[in-house]
């Protein structure tokens, strides 16, 4: 299993680490374990982990500085795990960095589909240059999928990771809409009736912060329209 996924758990409860462990285990799936905040910024460092599952309400410090850190030096996947489920609370954290937000309780089969959907965009960023297709550009846009990078113009566009993972979504089908549904289940992985409408608050926040960086006047965008009622288009030259 050297070549499996490499997963963090951090949590302080020992019933749910106990749970999530034997859940990845019998699912082949690596992982190592850390029940305080500043032991999982120091693994995290150390171990270079495929994806971290943080629980935000940690011993000696909050998982949101955790996040924040660990969001100073590293893009890797990160799905917040926690009881918090307010919607201030979850745009908070995908705000400040999170992939992803599981409120607990949770099943075993939307745990390990939201852990394969980010595995799965994270490897897809780092193997695109196999894909023939490392670069794509639409006006003064300009993506580079090798380096990770956005261009407006030739100067780099500073992103959050959910930003830009949407911004790479939107340019992977250039031209064709995106429905607000797919859209969800590609950055956030399945969703219920009961975090539909958190998640598609999420996807508002973050459309908007996309456009105040890529647009000369957001309301009225060049590069990513609004199909009304349906979702968001990436415009073509």
């Amino acid at each position: 299993m050297e070549n499996n996924p490499l997963i963090l758990i951090v949590e302080d409860e020992n019933v749910i680490s106990s749970y999530i462990s034997t859940v990845l285990s019998a699912n082949g799936l690596n992982f190592i374990k850390a029940s305080k905040g500043r032991d999982a910024i120091s693994m995290a460092a150390s171990h270079c982990p495929d994806l971290i599952l943080l629980d935000l309400g940690l011993p000696d410090m909050d998982g949101l500085e955790v996040l924040k850190t660990i969001r100073q030096w590293t893009g890797l996947p990160v799905i917040v795990v926690s009881a918090r489920g307010h919607e201030r609370e979850k745009v908070e954290a995908l705000d400040l960095g999170a992939d992803d937000y599981i409120t607990k309780p949770f099943g075993t089969a939307e745990l390990l589909a939201r852990i394969r959907t980010e595995l799965r965009h994270s490897r897809g960023i780092i193997d695109s240059k196999s894909t023939g297709t490392g670069k794509i550009t639409t006006g003064e846009l300009e993506i580079d999928y090798e380096k990770r990078l956005v261009l407006l113009a030739g100067e780099e566009i500073h992103l959050t990771p959910i930003e830009y993972k949407i911004i790479v979504l939107l340019s992977r089908y250039i031209g064709k809409v995106l429905t607000h549904d797919f859209i969800i289940k590609e950055i956030w992985g399945p969703f219920t009736g009961e975090t539909y409408s958190s998640e598609i608050q999420a996807l508002r926040v973050n459309m908007a912060n996309i456009r105040r960086k890529l647009e000369a006047n957001p309301g009225e965008p060049k590069y990513i329209v609004t199909e009304v009622g349906v979702g968001y288009r990436m415009t073509e030259d």
